[in-house]
């Protein structure tokens, strides 16, 4: 049964999905994990590049909220969690208020970040470009006149902006070095946003189907999506033992303590007969990952240096 919203803070703190956060949170403590094992930690990095991670997250949740409504895919027989648009406590003009607000709020402090950590204007344009593609991604997921989410494109894009430039660009900015070894932690926490993603487009999947959103499980059908679930899952964690094998720092393999947990949400996606009983998984599926970064730096940064 959908959770009734009664109030107009209950409708936005619905829009905000709060739930969503420690996902968005994940690639950024992955870096910053990254870059206290190199001995380049800068704090006021991991505080400006959060900021803007969680200005981004919540503006890609109002668009999704204001997208799924204007397109369709939030009609009443959806049986995922009730938005904050159709419940009808929020307008669309109030929705995109609000998304302009938080756009405005990313850009402020990506540009803050950007002036804390880089000299170089190239380097500063480069990553200036990076910033707008990614405020770009979070409105046009599923806003728009063709929005991407709705071809089946939104995994690549959370692969890209929660994985690898959410992981890399992190680990950068506190640097400004490359190392290639990062790249593995990026690729595996791409892996655990498109897990994230997939279980919500899993429950989603009759909805989806009727409004003409293409999403991957859309596309291949329940069975294969679970499938592909299981190797985001496995191979995000395969990722975790190829950094530790190359960077011979063995004790970053803590995070698999984890890996128990999120095979148990693997088969309860697997076994979910119903929108209602896969939607848990979801944010099961978030918190493990953020936990899995908070052990993975702990065997890293604390345990690695002996």
């Amino acid at each position: 049964m959908k959770q009734a919203i009664h109030t107009k803070k209950e409708a936005w703190l619905h829009a905000v999905r709060l739930r969503t956060l420690p996902l968005a949170l994940a690639s950024i403590f992955a870096g910053s994990f990254l870059a206290a094992y190199k001995e380049v930690f800068r704090w006021e990095i991991l505080l400006f590049a959060s900021l803007t991670t969680i200005f981004l997250q919540i503006l890609s949740n109002l668009s999704n909220d204001y997208g799924d409504t204007v397109h369709g895919a939030d009609h009443q027989e959806r049986q995922g969690p009730v938005r904050a648009v159709q419940s009808g406590l929020i307008s669309l003009p109030e929705m995109k208020k609000a998304m302009y607000l938080f756009g405005a709020l990313a850009l402020v402090s990506g540009l803050l970040l950007l002036f804390l950590a880089i000299q170089d204007w190239v380097l500063f344009g480069v990553f200036l470009g990076l910033g707008l593609a990614a405020i770009w991604a979070s409105i046009s997921y599923t806003s728009g006149s063709n929005p991407y989410g709705y071809a089946g494109f939104g995994d690549i894009s959370v692969f890209v902006f929660f994985g690898l430039l959410g992981v890399y660009g992190t680990y950068f900015l506190h640097s400004l070095a490359w190392d290639d070894s990062v790249i593995w932690i990026g690729i595996a926490l791409g892996f655990f946003s498109a897990a994230v993603l997939n279980i919500n487009n899993i429950r989603d999947i009759d909805s989806d189907t009727t409004a003409g959103k293409r999403s991957i499980p859309v596309r291949i059908g329940k069975k294969a999506a679970i499938v592909y679930n299981w190797f985001l899952i496995l191979g995000g964690n395969y990722c975790l033992v190829i950094f530790a094998f190359i960077t011979k720092e063995w004790t970053a393999i803590l995070a698999l303590v984890v890996l128990p947990l999120m095979i148990k949400i693997g088969i309860g996606v697997q076994k979910g007969k119903d929108s209602q009983a896969i939607d848990p998984n979801l944010k099961k599926m978030a918190i493990s990952t953020l936990l899995w970064v908070i052990l993975f730096g702990i065997g890293l940064v604390f345990l690695g240096k002996s």
